[in-house]
């Protein structure tokens, strides 16, 4: 790294770490992350002290958040059923994804905590710790410091399902600098694309090191697909009436849906509306529920009894949307009119949905293969969304297409986990391998 960001890079490691003690007030997701991090380092090592076993390997996976975490079970679903003698620490940065994280333990991972902030001395201890023989980071979330200590110390660094899209702010200069170093440290990348490969390769990444893997989402979404949980809120809510389902909304995305709605509704009064608010917290609830009902609908929570005959059906918690996609006749993913971009469009394309968006997409790698065999249109406005959406109600048979098209996509992925778990279990064998190799001859 660069000195002079080098320098930067520990300041605002230090800067954190205060905040970390003295914490923020209030109760949003800043104040979270810096409050969820206080014990971390000493939870952890409590369970190292009590529980690391130095004769069986260990596997550090870290995944930042819920969206990276979904590309990491897969890999270690297949890690427990083939390696059941290896450990797994399993480590995070979001608060949103805690609870996804504690789930995991300990089915696929012995222990599941919070990452610290990236310092020499909090990287130390957790290397010491935990002794790991290999750390593996999911997508693109290698920490410079981290990463420098785990080399130093001969633990193998890799990354499974690394994806980079091209609007992506990894590929600025500032990014670039700071973190090329991390990524000549590598010692194995398996990549989503061969864009992708490319581009890690043009940041730094070795090429011998990198190979195109695939995306481990495919398989996660796949598997949660074909689940009884998953196809158990048909029977529930029913289906035969003419569905949009609308996933991770903004404010934004609802001006537009609200207004295409209207439409929608003037031409097929019998259509039903299932809307999951990327944030179902009660005030914004209450607020799309209000102009909806002015349309002449029945409003209802989804868990409400009479949610199975309403015109539209408000989710009021998460962890469901991606089952819920089962439901539509068409997929609208919210993000699309707001800053944070896209959503995900695998789970509905899984479910054999044809998918609308609104433009602000960054090109996402996922919306480009969709939209390239027509299983996903954009739109611009609320007139666009309404007359695509009437257009798949009224033709059937080719809305079914469209979504068949983009279930293939996603099938086509299905090998990415096998794939990954072969790139992993290579990292930890290197490791072994040295230790044999420096073990003193008796």
């Amino acid at each position: 790294m660069h000195p002079v960001l080098g320098a930067g890079w520990r300041v605002a490691g230090w800067l954190a770490n205060a905040l970390v003690a003295t914490g923020l007030p209030g109760d949003g997701k800043l104040a979270r992350t810096f409050r969820l991090r206080r014990g971390a380092t000493a939870r952890m090592a409590e369970w190292a002290a009590r529980h690391r076993d130095p004769a069986r390997p260990l596997l550090w996976v870290h995944a930042p958040s819920v969206g990276e975490g979904l590309m990491a079970r897969p890999v270690l679903e297949r890690i427990r059923a083939s390696h059941p003698d290896w450990q797994v620490a399993y480590t995070y940065f979001s608060p949103s994804a805690e609870r996804f994280a504690a789930r995991l333990v300990p089915s696929l991972a012995d222990m599941a905590e919070v990452l610290p902030f990236d310092t020499v001395g909090a990287a130390r201890r957790w290397l010491d710790a935990l002794a790991p023989s290999a750390l593996v980071f999911a997508k693109l979330d290698g920490w410079p410091l981290l990463v420098r200590e785990a080399t130093r110390r001969g633990t193998p660094v890799g990354l499974v399902s690394a994806a980079l899209d091209p609007g992506s702010s990894r590929r600025g200069a500032l990014a670039a600098a700071a973190l090329r170093d991390a990524y000549a440290s590598l010692g194995a990348v398996g990549t989503v694309d061969g864009a992708t490969a490319e581009a890690l390769v043009a940041l730094g990444v070795r090429r011998e090191a990198v190979s195109v893997t695939g995306d481990t989402r495919y398989a996660q979404v796949l598997a949660r697909v074909a689940s009884v949980a998953a196809r158990g809120w048909e029977p529930r809510l029913g289906r035969g009436r003419p569905t949009l389902v609308a996933g991770s909304t903004w404010p934004a995305d609802e001006v537009v849906l609200l207004a295409a709605w209207r439409e929608i509704r003037r031409t097929h009064p019998t259509a039903r509306l299932v809307v999951a608010p990327h944030e179902p917290t009660p005030a914004h609830l209450a607020a799309l529920a209000a102009p909806l009902r002015a349309l002449g609908g029945t409003v209802a929570p989804v868990d409400a009894p009479e949610a199975a005959g309403a015109d539209v059906v408000l989710v009021d918690r998460m962890g469901i949307l991606a089952d819920l996609y089962a439901l539509g006749d068409v997929a609208f993913v919210g993000g699309g009119f707001h800053d944070a971009g896209l959503h995900s469009v695998v789970e509905p394309a899984a479910w054999g949905r044809p998918v609308v968006c609104g433009p602000r997409d960054a090109r996402q790698r996922d919306a480009e293969g969709l939209a390239a065999v027509g299983a996903l249109r954009r739109v611009a406005d609320a007139a666009q969304l309404a007359a695509i959406v009437r257009a798949w109600f009224d033709d059937g048979t080719a809305a079914t297409a469209l979504g068949n098209a983009g279930r293939a996509v996603v099938e086509a992925g299905r090998g990415a986990a096998e794939a990954s778990v072969r790139l992993v279990e290579r990292l930890v064998e290197q490791r072994v391998e040295r230790r044999v190799e420096r073990a003193p001859a008796r």
